[in-house]
C-alpha cells in the first residue's frame, strides 16, 4: 500500500486551481488522473481533503503509487506499512458518512443517523417537524449531532480493531451534501480524538479499507499519528 500527499506547488496555486474542479463529486473524478488505469478499473484508493491556509491538500491511501501528471501539483508518495501493537494510543482524524441500514419493503436502505435521531425524538412527542418542537427540553442541534455520530463510531470501532476515547471525541462540521436537483445525497461529519488499537491486524485493514460509505466522495480514510 502507498500513502500520498498531493498539494499545489508553491507559486503555482492559480494553475493548480484551474486544473481542479470544486466539490466532493469532482474531487473524486479529478484524483483519478494521479492513478491512471484502464476504463472500468474499480477505485483502489481512499482520500481525504484537508485545506491548509486556503490550499487544498489531499491525503491518499492506495494500492498503486501515484503518478505526477501536472507541473502545478506536488506529489509525494511513500510505502504505507503501519507497525502497530495492541494497546497503542493514536490521535486520529476521520471524515465519515454516518448512516445505518434498515430493511424496508424487503429492500435495504441507508439512513443518516442524525436524521434518524431527529425522527425518533419527534415521533416520541407526536410532532412532524423539528421546528414544531418549542419546549425547553428540545436538544441543541450540536448535542444531537454529537451523540448520534459518536454512538455510531463507537459502535463500529471494536470490530474495526480499535477503541475510541469517547470523553475527548470531537464531532464537528456535520454537512448535508446536495446533488444537482438540490436534494440531499449524503452527509458527512468530521471526527477527531484518540483511540487505542485493540487488534493490530484488523486495524491495519481498517487503515487500508476505510470506514463506512461514500468513500468515493472523500469519506472513510482514517488518518492517524502516534501520541
Amino acid at each position: 500500500m502507498y500513502f500520498t500527499l498531493i498539494e499545489p506547488v508553491p507559486g503555482y496555486e492559480r494553475a493548480a486551481a484551474r486544473e481542479r474542479a470544486v466539490g466532493p463529486y469532482e474531487d473524486h473524478r479529478w484524483l483519478w488522473k494521479f492513478f491512471p488505469a484502464e476504463e472500468g478499473t474499480p477505485r483502489d484508493f481512499l482520500y481525504r481533503r484537508l485545506d491548509s491556509e486556503s490550499r487544498p491538500r489531499y491525503y491518499v491511501v492506495s494500492r498503486r503509487p501515484a503518478v505526477r501528471t501536472s507541473h502545478a501539483w506536488h506529489v509525494e508518495t511513500r510505502d504505507y506499512v503501519p507497525k502497530l501493537g495492541t494497546g497503542e494510543q493514536l490521535h486520529f482524524d476521520l471524515r465519515a458518512n454516518p448512516v445505518v441500514t434498515r430493511n424496508e419493503d424487503e429492500k435495504s436502505k441507508r439512513h443518516d443517523v442524525v436524521m434518524q435521531a431527529k425522527k425518533h425524538l419527534l415521533e416520541a412527542r407526536g410532532l412532524a417537524r423539528w421546528q414544531d418542537w418549542q419546549d425547553e427540553d428540545k436538544p441543541a442541534l450540536y448535542d444531537l449531532v454529537h451523540k448520534a455520530c459518536s454512538d455510531w463510531l463507537v459502535a463500529r470501532a471494536e470490530r474495526l480493531g480499535f477503541r475510541v476515547t469517547k470523553e475527548i471525541l470531537a464531532v464537528d462540521a456535520y454537512t448535508q451534501h446536495c446533488g444537482k436537483k438540490n436534494t440531499v445525497q449524503f452527509s458527512t461529519v468530521d471526527f477527531s480524538g484518540e483511540l487505542a488499537v485493540t487488534d493490530p491486524g484488523v486495524f491495519t485493514r481498517t487503515l487500508f479499507g476505510g470506514i463506512g460509505h461514500s468513500k468515493a466522495f472523500g469519506c472513510g480514510l482514517l488518518l492517524v499519528k502516534r501520541i
